[in-house]
């Protein structure tokens, strides 16, 4: 059976692509269930995040029947997806999600959200009846590494982006954004950033200002926030608690004149705003009024720079911890790979020793001397059990197939210095078992 990791993400697919694949939380046990019917899985899970849509599975179907069903169960086009998706197999698969789950993988390095919705995509696979011991194996070590990852290195303490720093620098000033609004001036990729870490740390209210209200509209529909034209932001600017504007404006949006007046509105709470926008779109001489922390991205590069060296480094730590996790996994596979050997070896051992023990028992109440019966089953006994080795070995020897006559001295424990036993004894015993 093979286990294979399927899917795309920001890297390989454009948002337009990533919303069309991407699969609603109320429906993810029934695309659980058509997964595994129609694509022929074994077990499978889904993880489906604003960033990426990966299929973990494992089956002995090829990938190719997990992308009609894909393609089928979204309506689109093969060519739609052709350059998109990226597909990885046994510990290649297991290796992906732990980079995954560990934040490796993610558009803000470290991020910290991932590993719970893994962890909530292995739940929902579990409440569905679609993970089996293969998967429930793989998602235990990922889970276990990631926990290693975010306990032994500072991967997700600092901010890497302006968009999170934002955010962070947002938090020094109001510690619990599920109590404040947020207004969004622009539509753009920063903000659209902003706007997601806004909404994963709980912010209550979001409004975005744009240009166009489309835009805004669009962003607002993924979000849940309030759309608005920039005209509007007179109107609204005494609601908001952080304001984040990045446009491509050449002139200030906002002024002294403006800002004083929501103040007043306010009654002079204090409002945090942070102009990422170059030129800027807050005037500078806002920051000289009173309960205005105003920043500008300059203030944010520092921060960024330093954290982004902090990062890096704990992500090669973290890097050497996935390698760790991935190794004691495939061990624990390949152990696990031996045990139904070890089973059978076992049940034959068995199987002799209780055909000799009868035997004997037999000699026994025939009234055979004991001591002969207690050594002629001794003798039996290790015939019997030798005798297939043995024989396997001769055949490996005469066929020059020395490795395998050097792995049956480690897989007995053979002392390589020990002087070899008298070859001829050890055919008789081995014919006389076969007589036997």
């Amino acid at each position: 059976m093979t286990l294979l990791a399927f899917g795309i993400n920001h890297t390989t697919a454009p948002l337009a692509i990533r919303e069309r694949v991407a699969f609603a939380p109320d429906g993810l046990e029934r695309a659980l269930a058509e997964a595994r019917q129609m694509a022929g899985l074994s077990e499978v899970a889904i993880l489906s995040t604003c960033n990426r849509t990966e299929i973990y599975a494992a089956s002995d179907a090829e990938a190719d029947q997990l992308l009609r069903w894909l393609l089928d169960h979204t309506r689109m086009g093969e060519e739609d997806l052709e350059n998109c998706f990226y597909c990885y197999r046994d510990h290649e698969a297991v290796g992906h999600m732990m980079k995954v789950a560990g934040g490796l993988d993610s558009l803000v390095l470290g991020e910290p959200q991932i590993l719970g919705q893994m962890k909530s995509a292995y739940a929902v696979a579990s409440q569905a009846g679609t993970i089996g011991a293969a998967l429930h194996a793989a998602f235990q070590q990922v889970f276990g590494v990631a926990k290693r990852v975010r306990s032994e290195t500072a991967i997700g303490e600092n901010p890497v982006s302006v968009a999170y720093a934002a955010v962070t620098l947002a938090q020094q000033i109001f510690s619990d954004l599920k109590q404040d609004t947020a207004l969004l001036i622009g539509a753009g990729e920063t903000i659209q950033l902003v706007a997601r870490h806004l909404k994963e740390q709980g912010i209550r209210k979001l409004i975005v200002a744009n240009r166009t209200l489309d835009r805004a509209q669009q962003l607002s529909r993924e979000l849940g926030a309030e759309a608005i034209l920039l005209a509007d932001i007179p109107e609204y600017l005494p609601q908001a608690d952080i304001v984040i504007s990045s446009t491509a404006s050449q002139l200030p949006l906002l002024g002294k004149g403006a800002v004083e007046s929501a103040l007043k509105k306010r009654k002079h709470k204090p409002v945090f705003m942070l102009d990422i926008a170059v030129p800027r779109d807050i005037e500078s001489e806002v920051g000289e009024l009173d309960d205005v922390y105003l920043y500008t991205v300059d203030d944010l590069h520092a921060v960024i720079d330093q954290n982004k060296k902090s990062r890096q480094a704990a992500a090669d730590k973290a890097r050497e911890i996935i390698a760790e996790g991935l190794s004691h996994y495939l061990e624990t596979q390949r152990a696990q790979d031996a045990a139904a050997t070890i089973r059978t070896y076992r049940a034959q051992a068995e199987a002799l020793r209780a055909a000799e023990l009868a035997k004997a028992q037999r000699a026994l109440e025939a009234g055979s001397d004991p001591e002969q019966v207690m050594s002629q089953l001794a003798r039996s006994l290790t015939n019997k059990l030798l005798h297939p080795p043995s024989a396997a070995l001769r055949r490996a020897s005469a066929e020059g197939r020395s490795q395998l006559v050097a792995s049956a001295r480690e897989l007995f424990g053979l002392d390589e210095s020990a002087p070899p036993q008298n070859d001829g004894a050890s055919n008789t015993e081995d014919g006389k078992s076969e007589r036997e």
